[in-house]
């Protein structure tokens, strides 16, 4: 009996140091399509149950929420439904854990290996002081909202007159640097300009960072009066010669709708700025990102149909509230036919997007069309977008130089920068998900363009 005793209790003090042995930070590396994502699970236990946070740091994504860990038969088995994700491996030993990924459709071999809790990122052109111009932290108001925004204004060192620009961030609610996957375009736009003689004023959007309001339920025209606050608070230095607007993505569309109705605007840059109808940016982008993400094209064709109609409704309506009731009838058609498309997966997913197409952003967006405000500029426009760009396809280009030349506008200069993509990065993809993969944060190519077009047009 003494033998058998023993040799019960080395086995569970065995299983005991497995199960504590599990515990810690695993890190892998995904190959998708030749493209290298790394991922870390920070695996814990609590009592008999386990618990994992995920980071992406290639995405610049920390602490992600997963569903449920479990540990059994030396198997580590971790489920994100939020994410459609789940990986299985099998544990093999103190440093070693062989499995499988399985996310959107994709089945992927994973190998986890124990790592350091961080895992770092090479940001190469993130400028680091000291800084060769006057760095000053800056507070103005948008008194008809009763927003305060903060942000940062570079100013050169030398010279009695200069322009200085205000950056206009893209959708979502972004800091001063529009950060982004660990990388900070905003700041390297910002020092570039200023190091060429150029000011900067970039600013934290509204209800995010140190800027007070309420993201949420502001609209594209909010964060135009936003802007128009920035140009009223910077037209009172005498230094400043002229004021001009340089906005990405969605602060494309909101540089033409301030100068189209500021005289103060000297001039805009639109980077990747939108030319085509809010829906349809939409419908093309879901289109162009389903392709890299492995979507099948039947599937792809009939989330666009469904998205189409969606829009539809709301296009025909006058306000949200009117658009709520055929939306949520459509979507329950749906779901009661089992005919969902595959990005809503259930009766959980359909309702996000529900509410996600009448929020208060989206609705206005969906409606927008960038045309008629492009008329009305008459202040000389840049328009950059690169090839690779998946979210605002450089088409949109094209649309953009016809709204201003149908209004006059006689100094418009427009280019497509060969392999960049929507933040301007030299790519091989311009798959949203690789962007925190790449170490470049701003092509040297596109900032030169920027820099040169301001300098000669001797503003």
């Amino acid at each position: 009996m003494k033998r058998v005793f023993v040799s019960v209790f080395f086995v569970l003090v065995a299983m005991i140091m497995n199960a504590q042995d599990i515990a810690g930070h695993w890190g892998g590396t995904l190959n998708i399509q030749g493209v290298k994502l790394r991922l870390v699970f920070h695996v814990s236990r609590s009592g008999d149950s386990w618990t994992t946070t995920m980071d992406s740091p290639d995405q610049g994504a920390k602490g992600i929420p997963t569903g449920k860990t479990e540990y059994a038969d030396s198997v580590l088995t971790i489920t994100a439904p939020a994410l459609g994700m789940k990986f299985s491996g099998k544990w093999q030993g103190t440093d070693r854990i062989q499995g499988t990924f399985v996310q959107g459709g994709l089945t992927l071999p994973l190998e986890l290996t124990r790592v350091d809790g961080e895992v770092a990122l090479s940001r190469p052109q993130e400028p680091k002081p000291p800084y060769p111009y006057r760095v000053e932290e800056v507070t103005f108001e948008n008194t008809k909202a009763g927003v305060t925004l903060a942000g940062t204004l570079t100013l050169p060192e030398k010279g009695e007159h200069y322009p200085v620009v205000v950056l206009i961030s893209g959708s979502g609610p972004q800091n001063r640097d529009e950060e982004l996957m660990a990388h900070k375009p905003f700041l390297v736009l910002a020092d570039y300009l200023t190091r060429q003689g150029i000011g900067v004023l970039r600013f934290d959007d509204r209800g995010v960072g140190q800027s007070t309001g309420n993201f949420g339920t502001a609209t594209t025209l909010d964060f135009a009066g936003d802007v128009e606050a920035a140009v009223n608070f910077l037209k009172n230095d005498r230094k400043i010669r002229n004021i001009g607007l340089i906005g990405h993505s969605e602060g494309g569309m909101i540089a033409p709708l301030v100068a189209s109705r500021s005289g103060d605007v000297a001039f805009i840059v639109l980077l990747a700025g939108p030319g085509l109808r809010g829906d349809r940016i939409l419908l093309e982008q879901q289109k162009e990102m389903g392709k890299v993400t492995g979507a099948t094209r039947k599937d792809l064709e009939y989330s666009s149909v469904v998205n189409r109609k969606c829009f539809d409704l709301v296009l025909e309506s006058s306000s949200s509230e009117e658009a709520e009731v055929p939306l949520k009838k459509y979507m329950d058609s749906l779901n009661q036919a089992g005919k969902l498309p595959a990005n809503m997966r259930d009766e959980r997913g359909a309702e996000l997007w529900r509410k996600q197409v009448l929020s208060p952003w989206m609705y206005f967006f969906v409606k927008y069309d960038p045309v008629p405000v492009l008329r009305s500029v008459k202040c000389p426009v840049l328009a950059l977008n690169g090839s690779n760009d998946l979210q605002v396809l450089p088409e949109n280009l094209g649309i953009i130089k016809k709204g201003l030349e149908a209004g006059k506008n006689r100094s418009v200069t427009v280019k497509e920068l060969p392999g960049l993509n929507h933040l301007f990065q030299t790519c091989e993809s311009g798959s949203p998900a690789l962007y925190g993969t790449i170490e470049e944060t701003f092509s040297p190519v596109a900032l030169q363009e920027i820099g040169d077009w301001i300098k000669g047009k001797g503003f």
